[in-house]
């Protein structure tokens, strides 16, 4: 009988971006992504279903709306060497040609049931360990910084809201109500059990309404569009 292949720590697989993301229901728990000047956003819960449309693939579920277009994804890398508190935090990271990021998935169950879900994959090339990033100059939001505004004014109201995320290749969505916008730790925070946006202090400097919808997009003191949208739904 043969020894399976030990899963290696970093590595680079060689499987296509469907296979992968069809695994992801196995995982169990997981957490989907994505980032982009300054905002995060994060949708976390059990993958229900994976489908495929138009060369997109849709994960969805009572706590999952996303979308990741196939063609967008030029690298899948695997890491297993996110530990806390004893716990292994496993990931899948999906990168463009360019070697940018599109977003990651995070296992929250631990290794067993992240490994078992992807052993079919194969074990792929090791990769040398990610760098590590000095931390950056903390600066805690200000009262009037524009990132908080819009969203405190839902909270206040108890509108319900989509906040969604836009990028090259990936879109994802949380609908519901904001119970608490939490300045803390360098960044303004919107916290429920299936959803977490992690906004860095100052990254906004406005945002945008489309007069036609009503959505609102956040940009940076460069115009930069962040990828990050507030619309008020009634």
């Amino acid at each position: 009988m043969l020894d399976k292949p030990t899963p290696l720590s970093r590595a680079r697989l060689d499987a296509s971006a469907q296979d992968v993301l069809a695994s992801l229901p196995a995982i169990g728990k997981l957490m989907v992504t994505a980032r982009h000047l300054g905002a995060t956003h994060e949708r976390i819960g059990v993958v229900e279903s994976v489908s495929f449309e138009n060369g997109w693939a849709v994960i969805g579920g009572a706590e999952h709306e996303s979308r990741i277009e196939l063609g967008s994804v030029a690298e899948i890398i695997i890491d297993r060497t996110s530990v806390m508190k004893d716990k292994a935090y496993p990931r899948i990271d999906l990168n463009r040609a360019d070697g940018s990021y599109i977003c990651g998935i995070v296992g929250f169950d631990g290794i067993e049931p992240f490994d078992a879900a992807v052993a079919a994959l194969g074990v792929g090339t090791a990769i040398d360990a990610k760098p590590d990033t000095p931390p950056g100059e903390r600066v805690e939001a200000s009262e009037t910084d524009p990132g908080r505004l819009p969203l405190e004014d839902a909270q206040a109201a108890q509108s319900p809201v989509v906040i969604g995320f836009k990028r090259p290749g990936f879109q994802q969505f949380w609908r519901g109500t904001i119970e608490t916008v939490k300045p803390a730790m360098g960044f303004i925070n919107v916290m429920r059990s299936d959803f977490h946006l992690h906004l860095k202090a100052g990254a906004v400097a406005e945002w945008r309404r489309d007069s036609v919808t009503g959505e609102r997009e956040a940009f940076n003191a460069d115009g930069e569009p962040m990828g990050l949208t507030l619309l008020r739904a009634n």
